[in-house]
């Protein structure tokens, strides 16, 4: 069962903390020490997609040097600033990563593995766009 713990520590800042004791600063802009929690959940949804896409790419025996997801969001402009479209742009560094397997990942991991894209799905709309940067 997963879990987690929220601690105020004063003003507008809290320690969120999971079920394996790791630990995050969250806070308001304007306290400026943590994160926003709205744009936790992107980070979240970014971090799920990553850890499906780098197994999968690795089970495929393909060499993944690096991964990065930029997560961008529009929300509604009135309360509760629903978050109605998120984009996931995937950017890849490798030796021999090709479009197919890249595709085949992310499309595993949107449909299949990532309980983050599971559950906001029905919410926002989530698209993707990737690049991939061969090394020699």
């Amino acid at each position: 069962m997963a879990s987690a713990r929220i601690k105020w520590t004063g003003q507008k800042e809290f320690i969120g903390v999971d079920s394996t004791n790791h630990s995050v600063v969250i806070s308001t802009p304007a306290e400026g020490t943590g994160m926003k929690p709205s744009e936790l959940l992107l980070v979240a949804l970014a971090s799920c997609t990553a850890v499906d896409v780098v197994e999968i790419l690795t089970k495929k025996k393909l060499t993944l040097t690096g991964l990065e997801i930029f997560a961008t969001a529009e929300q509604e402009a009135d309360p509760p600033w629903t978050f109605r479209k998120i984009h996931l742009n995937y950017v890849f560094r490798g030796k021999d990563l090709t479009e197919k397997a890249v595709e085949q990942a992310i499309a595993l991991s949107e449909e299949k593995y990532c309980s983050v894209a599971a559950t906001i799905r029905g919410k926002a709309e989530i698209t993707t766009s990737y690049e991939i940067h061969l090394e020699a």
